[in-house]
């Protein structure tokens, strides 16, 4: 699939991009470039290749998930006007 000039000329209207009409010619043959490579692309085999998801087999190392920190909510509400089962309560503002 090849873009013509006027066509990468409505994309970059579209896109608010002002070109001059030797841009337009440069980003026309770039883009086509890119499209060749596309196309390239996806002429390539790939029956029997498992999805990947990432590109290197690489192992995450994790950390042990464990509290490292202690609740302090009841000293936190202790000094609210209002709580209520762990809730703050406050006065309705909108009807």
């Amino acid at each position: 699939m090849a873009l013509t000039a006027t066509e990468v000329a409505k994309i970059a209207h579209l896109a608010r991009l002002a070109l001059t009409h030797e841009e337009e010619g440069q980003v026309t043959a770039r883009l086509n470039d890119i499209l060749s490579l596309v196309d390239h692309l996806q002429a390539a085999s790939t029956t029997g290749v498992e999805p990947m998801a990432h590109p290197l087999d690489a192992i995450q190392p994790l950390r042990e998930d464990k509290v490292t920190e202690t609740s302090h909510r009841e000293q936190y509400q202790a000094i609210a006007p209002a709580t209520d089962a762990g809730c703050y309560l406050v006065p309705k503002v909108i009807e």
